[in-house]
């Protein structure tokens, strides 16, 4: 399950900044932008998630996920169109087959709400590594 390897990464991420900012003792929320062609389903890594959590600073900590819809140019016309699912690159315009995936494959984590005794800390931003 794909969804489970990204959970992890997740968690592990989270887990070593959370370390770096010392006294986190808690995660309250995982908020990550999850592109429509990033080839995750959406409720799986919600489940995959909650098992990735326990045990660790992150039990109990809401997930919230940012899809972002498919968008391609093409290259000949300019002209952009949401690709959908599943992915449409060919251009509706001119009929073209030289485009650019604008976006859609994003995977990375926007922010993180933990408790350290001071106030509410926000790591931004955190590009989610490709598997091996």
């Amino acid at each position: 399950m794909h969804e489970m390897s990204v959970a992890l990464a997740v968690v592990d991420q989270v887990e070593e900044a959370a370390m770096r900012a010392k006294d986190v003792t808690a995660v309250r929320s995982v908020r990550l932008q999850v592109g429509e062609l990033a080839g995750v389903v959406p409720d799986a890594l919600a489940f995959s998630f909650e098992l990735a959590c326990a045990g660790t600073l992150l039990e109990g900590a809401e997930l919230i996920t940012e899809a972002v819809p498919g968008r391609a140019r093409c290259t000949p016309c300019t002209h952009e169109w949401a690709v959908g699912m599943p992915p449409r690159l060919t251009c509706p315009a001119c009929g073209g087959t030289q485009t650019d995936l604008l976006a859609g494959r994003e995977l990375q984590i926007l922010d993180v709400h933990w408790e350290d005794g001071g106030p509410p800390q926000v790591l931004t931003r955190e590009p989610i590594p490709e598997e091996r």
